[in-house]
């Protein structure tokens, strides 16, 4: 696999914020303490290259793995609250190693970053369990809000990833079957905000659009994560899609 190295990608300041599906995690939740990082990534010119625009950034970064397999061993020694993890890479795959990490090592979230935008890629780091997924050509602003996104339970995907996974999923996978789930499982304002979660809203807007408070939806959105028995907003988006609420 090809990765761009520190010195031509585009991991620099960035010039727009938000992104869709993206729960913004607050400063206050995550400025108590550094977040502790692990790197994944068989490239070491890029993983220095990131490496020191991180630590730039304050984040600590715990050890750094070239394979999956060396991965999960450094989840089990260092327990870090965050696994950058690419995706191609010799041996155990990216995908395989974050379906380990969120089987036996839940407290720890996995953000892919990698050169892959195929909806297949991206598909299948949202169903091992990845709560994040960036290109590597994201800006280290893009990175932290990732970063500390998941640090605190959330979830952030690019707006151009977002789009063309909700638009995979509607042409080619249907489950009706989820649709009397939910509609047995939610109440009707949780109906509400799963909808928009899978419109691609952040937290924000729907307490706009709902006319209540951000905690109130942050509430919601994990009473349908418990009450669906899934792992983060993005595969809400994408049980809501299949399901065809939305």
């Amino acid at each position: 696999m090809s990765s761009p190295s520190p010195s031509t990608s585009r991991l620099a300041p960035a010039e727009t914020e938000g992104a869709a599906l993206n729960d913004t995690a607050s400063i206050e939740d995550t400025e108590a303490h550094a977040i502790r990082v692990l790197l994944v990534d068989d490239h070491d010119l890029f993983r220095t290259g990131l490496r020191n625009l991180l630590e730039e950034q304050g984040v600590e970064i715990v050890a750094e793995a070239s394979s999956g397999s060396e991965a999960l061993h450094y989840v089990r020694e260092a327990a870090p609250d965050v696994v950058v993890m690419d995706l191609n890479m010799p041996g155990m795959t990216g995908v395989e190693a974050t379906r380990h990490i969120s089987r036996d090592a839940p407290l720890t979230r996995v953000v892919v970053l990698t050169i892959s935008d195929q909806e297949q890629d991206v598909m299948d780091a949202i169903l091992a369990g990845a709560c994040g997924y960036l290109l590597k050509d994201a800006s280290i602003q893009e990175l932290m809000q990732g970063l500390e996104a998941a640090a605190v339970g959330e979830s952030l995907i690019s707006p151009h990833i977002a789009g063309k996974v909700l638009q995979h999923v509607r042409a080619t996978t249907a489950a009706p079957e989820a649709a009397a789930t939910i509609r047995t499982e939610l109440s009707d304002r949780e109906i509400q905000v799963l909808k928009l979660i899978a419109n691609g809203k952040d937290n924000a807007v729907i307490a706009g659009e709902l006319h209540i408070s951000p905690k109130t939806v942050k509430n919601h959105i994990s009473n349908i994560l418990m009450k669906l028995q899934i792992e983060n907003r993005i595969q809400a988006a994408v049980y809501a899609v299949r399901s065809g609420i939305v």
